[in-house]
């Protein structure tokens, strides 16, 4: 199979939206591997330019780009020959790796979790320890870095037009999951021909909930490869790590992400346990986990985790 680069530039990045008709960036085949540049950053918090390397592509985006309904810059989008509408696309995330020695963590008024926490827009510059893979926080603690991508998806269904890269719906985008690291593989239904997936947003580490709104933002490079999946035919994100299945639920509120994350996961336990959705329900009440993705992106995420080792076709019981 074929290996691809895509730089971060503004002839390849979307800033701040999804759109079904946009005009692929690369083309590929179902298969095919691409690494992927991407960039992040406001341009009202970058760090000095003479303590920290700020990329050329970050700046010719901000002179040249036109923002869109949302704050994420994304590289964009790919086509994937074969992938139609009612199929998935299989996202490998096979590498992750930092492009830049800095991050930012940024709160703003009447944002996040506790809406009035601040008063004023603050951001916080994080150096970031490639070698040594730590962020270290102002007061002098070194975080381990754990990077992801916190938008991936493909383009939405074409009647919903041009949307914002905040909300995370069907199509993925903002999900904000900080077990999407290299090893993990994102399932996305296709609503469009050849799906047009974008990435963006990178995250050096995020707690679940990312709660003031923002990680540690930072340019990430990934390489992924795709796969058109024609046997699978479910409507919503899924994914998997090499010890769990997932499975997602984004909405206003709270309380219905963590249902639409608990019906998939009976779904997924019926399709590859062959559980009835009583036994999937009672073995997700002693084995899952419902973890709070985000509650910061207008709709909020849970996700439901189950190790693969609970998971496997039920044998008859001898009477």
């Amino acid at each position: 199979m074929a290996h691809y680069e895509v730089s971060a530039g503004p002839a390849t990045c979307q800033w701040g939206f999804f759109d079904p008709v946009a005009k692929p960036v690369l083309h590929v085949q179902s298969g095919d591997s691409v690494t992927i540049d991407t960039m992040s950053g406001n341009p009202a918090f970058l760090p000095p330019a003479d303590k920290f390397h700020i990329p050329e592509a970050l700046t010719l985006i901000h002179k040249h780009a036109q923002q869109g309904p949302g704050p994420h810059i994304l590289t964009g989008p790919v086509h994937i020959a074969g992938a139609k509408p009612g199929m998935v696309l299989e996202v490998r995330i096979d590498e992750v790796s930092l492009l830049q020695d800095w991050g930012v963590n940024s709160i703003r008024p009447l944002g996040g979790t506790l809406p009035h926490a601040v008063d004023e827009p603050r951001a916080t510059v994080i150096p970031l320890d490639e070698k040594r893979m730590v962020g270290v926080m102002p007061w002098g603690l070194e975080l381990p870095l754990k990077p992801f991508f916190g938008v991936m998806g493909v383009a939405p269904p074409k009647g919903w037009g041009k949307i914002t890269s905040i909300i995370p719906r069907a199509h993925g985008g903002n999900l904000d999951n900080k077990e999407l690291m290299a090893g993990a593989t994102l399932y996305l239904p296709v609503f469009v021909e050849g799906a047009l997936f974008s990435c963006g947003d990178g995250h050096g580490c995020q707690g679940d909930g990312e709660v003031d709104g923002t990680a540690i933002e930072t340019a990430l490079r990934g390489k992924f490869t795709f796969v058109v999946r024609d046997d699978l035919n479910f409507t919503y994100p899924r994914a998997e790590t090499p010890t769990h299945y997932i499975t997602m639920g984004m909405d206003p509120d709270l309380d219905q992400c963590a249902v639409a994350a608990l019906r998939d996961m009976i779904a997924l336990l019926g399709e590859k346990a062959n559980l009835s959705p009583e036994d999937a329900y009672m073995l997700c009440s002693l084995a899952a986990d419902l973890r709070v993705t985000q509650t910061v992106n207008g709709s909020k995420g849970v996700h439901a985790m189950i190790e693969k080792s609970m998971v496997h076709p039920t044998r008859a019981t001898a009477a």
